[in-house]
């Protein structure tokens, strides 16, 4: 079994939620970035540690956070010695809107992750895009490259959708399944 882990942040608690749905589909231990953009040593020594790193931002102003980039500026130090190289990666996010520029944010995380001479992981899940579809269908969003939800700006994270989650889910089992595979 593969070690995964989930490193975030969350500024109104959407992509928590969106965080731990990802976790509980990848058997996985959250990391929380800080209000501050900061991470505990204990944060940093789970990323030591996995074989798999999930990465999530919210996505204000067609990128991540500027804590979650403050958490990427300091992971220079794990990179400089290549200390993640080969590990697995994926990333995910919300937004206010359908679209909203979420792909910018999965970009990032995506290079992100080849800076540190990872493999990454998108979704493997096919569109919900026939007219039969509904909004609480898996991967409604229709993301290939990372999980992406979306939850109105007036709602809370109560009332994020279903099929946003149970993606979240599924995306999560993925990641740690080929986590699995890598480390076999």
């Amino acid at each position: 079994m593969a070690k995964v882990a989930v490193v975030f942040h969350s500024g109104y608690g959407h992509t928590l939620r969106m965080a731990q749905s990802v976790a509980e589909g990848a058997g996985a231990e959250l990391v929380p970035i800080d209000a501050e953009g900061n991470l505990s040593d204990a944060g940093w020594a789970t990323l030591g540690a996995a074989d798999a790193i999930i990465m999530g931002s919210p996505t204000y102003m067609g990128s991540v956070s500027w804590q979650f980039k403050k958490f990427a500026d300091a992971s220079s130090k794990p990179w400089y010695g290549q200390a993640w190289k080969d590990k697995v990666f994926a990333g995910f996010t919300n937004s206010a809107t359908m679209n909203g520029d979420k792909h910018s944010t999965l970009h990032y995380l995506f290079t992100l992750a080849m800076q540190h001479s990872g493999i990454w992981v998108g979704t493997g899940m096919m569109p919900s895009n026939a007219k039969a579809a509904t909004r609480n269908d898996v991967n409604y969003v229709g993301s290939s490259a990372g999980a992406m939800a979306q939850t109105p700006s007036d709602a809370s994270p109560a009332e994020m959708l279903p099929g946003d989650l149970e993606t979240a889910r599924q995306f999560g089992k993925r990641v740690a399944d080929i986590a699995a595979q890598f480390k076999g």
